[in-house]
């Protein structure tokens, strides 16, 4: 079975989801946010991990879609932390309706991911929810720690990476674990899974901050420089701060505490700085780092070579993304 097979059974398994009904201030939200689509890579990922142990994936169709309702009901929530007016181009939630039916629809979502998760099959289930359990209470401090990063005027390489790893990464290893889990795998290859995850996300999170600063708007599908117009503490921030001297750092410490300027001519500005500094290249290195060590640990699981060719694929597309 291809990638393809796997979405198509995903978005089957969406098109038929039913929230609820009433009222439907709490219920429109979710499926207009579901509905706004996105690439399901978190989905996709556990039932491409349980394809590795079993040709029954079907079985992993409902759990992955949990995880994706999972995924989207921290979106919504961030977005009203974030205070962004648009999510995959189109008005968030809380632009469109308030802040409030907001919280109230993403409890719902936390709710029916629950729900969701049931499926998995009860000698596999405890595990499974143990697990998420967990997951989900890392992404909340991964949450916390970005927005108290807001505050500082420092934050160093060790804890960024750390932040992005309980926000972004520990979601992407619970959704291969969770294919493991559900597919009979042992523990051995569900921590080599979990591995796998955290690896290829941190890889993902540092190319999002790389995009930000030189992708193609066209096809970022976002603005590019956001992160420098806002100041916001990513890798290529934290390191040319680190790196900077004479007149780079004077430059730098004049854009970074400028009030009133004009947002284009920051970030050009910026990114010349980057460019002096290397910052590029370093970044490049680091998620290459990363994705070898996520190759590395798929390397070592034990499954059939040809088992783990869509995984393999799957994951260099994320590295590689353009978008």
């Amino acid at each position: 079975m291809t990638t393809k097979h796997f979405l198509q059974a995903l978005n089957e398994e969406f098109a038929q989801q039913t929230y609820g009904e009433n009222p439907p201030e709490l219920y429109e939200p979710i499926r207009y946010l579901m509905a706004l689509g996105g690439k399901r890579i978190r989905p996709l990922m556990t039932i491409m991990a349980t394809a590795l142990f079993t040709d029954d994936w079907q079985k992993a169709v409902k759990p992955a879609s949990a995880v994706e309702v999972f995924h989207n009901f921290t979106l919504m929530h961030d977005d009203i932390m974030d205070k962004a007016p648009l999510r995959r181009g189109k008005p968030t939630v809380h632009e469109k309706w308030n802040e409030n039916i907001a919280i109230l629809s993403g409890d719902v979502m936390l709710v029916q991911a629950y729900e969701l998760l049931m499926e998995v099959e009860d000698s596999r289930f405890k595990k499974a929810m143990k697990r998420f359990n967990r997951t989900a209470a890392e992404v909340c401090e991964g949450q916390q720690l970005d927005m108290n990063f807001e505050n500082r005027t420092t934050v160093s390489e060790a804890e960024y990476l750390e932040m992005i790893k309980l926000k972004t990464s520990v979601l992407l290893g619970y959704a291969l674990e969770l294919g493991g889990i559900i597919g009979g795998a042992s523990d051995k290859s569900c921590d080599l899974l979990y591995e796998i995850g955290i690896n290829i996300g941190l890889g993902f999170q540092l190319k999002d901050d790389l995009l930000d600063v030189y992708g193609d708007p066209e096809k970022f599908g976002k603005q590019v420089g956001g992160d420098i117009i806002a100041n916001k503490k990513t890798y290529m921030l934290i390191e040319a701060i680190e790196k900077a001297t004479g007149e780079t750092q004077k430059s730098l410490n004049y854009w970074l505490n400028a009030k009133d300027f004009d947002a284009t001519e920051k970030v050009k500005a910026v990114t010349g700085i980057y460019d002096t500094l290397g910052i590029r290249q370093l970044a490049e290195a680091k998620i290459n780092d990363y994705f070898d060590k996520g190759l590395d640990a798929l390397s070592r699981l034990k499954v059939e070579e040809e088992r783990k060719t869509e995984l393999k694929a799957f994951a260099a597309m994320l590295i590689d993304r353009e978008v």
